[in-house]
């Protein structure tokens, strides 16, 4: 149930109830909200915080080096000082830079990309808003982080920021097209495009999930993530060799805190769609008692690990290179896609 047909359903049993009854049931309901949101938001800061210590370790030990080591027992609390460095740390402004514009920017891609959240299933049941449109939405929230990075290259007045936030303009009008197409397979198995319900009509398929009837859209959603969230080998708005740090170069502080920490969030709930439409959400093989978001975490651990992985051992595209892969081969391979998936429902239904 979505905020607008909780609001609607409130007001219309006020209007056949007493008042303190009215009254009671809505702040009923919104106390679930609230508590939801505190949960979830909760839960996603404190694997936000310890992805970065996770990931400067994992890719330590794969170039062997050992990562992080003085803060805490192996470094486990480095998270923390970095954390109250950036606190801490003088908030820089470019005298020439758009400040309304600066200041915003940060606020809209860590915004959106938390939203992005609210509509994933944490198991049956347990969501912010189960609307029937979950995919549209995200798919909508994700463009939209995008837009604070660009408005950040722009306002910041500086030749590598914009060139940083010229690149990130290019390069989601290229993978969000292959990202939405990658997911009409998707919606045309299930039949819907609530994210509850796609993972329920996973339970028809061989090991209960899309990935294998769908391993051409799997594959294409996964490049178009790497994409869409600037990790490696799409870092090209941020590529330190050639725009210092790209679009925010000239951001200090917690504004470029928010920026960090919008990536990494864009990275979990990217991780999180791709467990929710190809890899069944939150159900496994058996069931797990007492925990019913285990599979969940699992799935996720392991897709995380993978943007590690894929950032310690692939180079970096040339942005010619990544133009081309968007538009000349996932593009096509997700229309194929579409058509195969319309080719085999037709096949199966004669």
């Amino acid at each position: 149930m979505n905020l607008f047909d909780l609001w609607m359903g409130t007001s219309q049993g006020i209007q056949g109830a007493s008042g303190a009854a009215g009254a009671a049931g809505i702040a009923l309901q919104l106390a679930i909200i609230i508590i939801k949101v505190a949960v979830i938001v909760g839960v996603l800061m404190v694997h936000v915080t310890w992805a970065t210590y996770f990931e400067r370790k994992t890719i330590g030990h794969m170039q062997v080096r050992l990562g992080p080591m003085r803060v805490g027992p192996h470094g486990f609390l480095q998270p923390i000082a970095d954390f109250i460095k950036l606190f801490f740390k003088e908030d820089v402004i470019p005298a020439s830079a758009d400040k309304p514009v600066f200041f915003v920017a940060p606020v809209i891609s860590i915004f959106a990309t938390m939203s992005a959240v609210a509509v994933i299933p944490i198991f049956s049941g347990f969501e912010i808003a189960d609307i029937n449109i979950g995919l549209l939405y995200i798919l909508a929230m994700s463009s939209l982080s995008a837009y604070g990075v660009i408005m950040a290259g722009w306002a910041s007045n500086s030749k590598y920021s914009f060139l940083g936030g010229l690149r990130s303009s290019a390069q989601v009008i290229s993978y969000e097209v292959a990202m939405g197409l990658s997911l009409v397979g998707v919606m045309m198995m299930a039949g819907s495009l609530n994210l509850t319900e796609i993972v329920k009509a996973q339970q028809k398929y061989p090991l209960g999930i899309f990935a294998i009837p769908q391993i051409l859209g799997f594959f294409v959603f996964m490049v178009s993530a790497f994409a869409e969230t600037n990790r490696t080998p799409f870092d090209l708005p941020e590529a330190e060799s050639e725009l210092v740090a790209g679009y925010f170069t000239e951001y200090s502080g917690m504004r470029f805190a928010l920026f960090y920490v919008a990536e990494y969030i864009g990275m979990i709930g990217m991780s999180l769609v791709a467990i929710t439409c190809f890899l069944g959400g939150w159900t496994g093989p058996f069931h797990i008692p007492y925990v019913p978001f285990a599979w969940l975490l699992i799935k996720l651990y392991l897709m995380i690990f993978l943007f590690y992985w894929v950032r310690a051992t692939v180079p970096r595209y040339r942005y010619d290179q990544l133009m081309k892969l968007g538009w000349k081969f996932l593009i096509p391979l997700a229309l194929f896609n579409i058509v195969l998936t319309g080719a085999v429902k037709l096949l199966v239904k004669a």
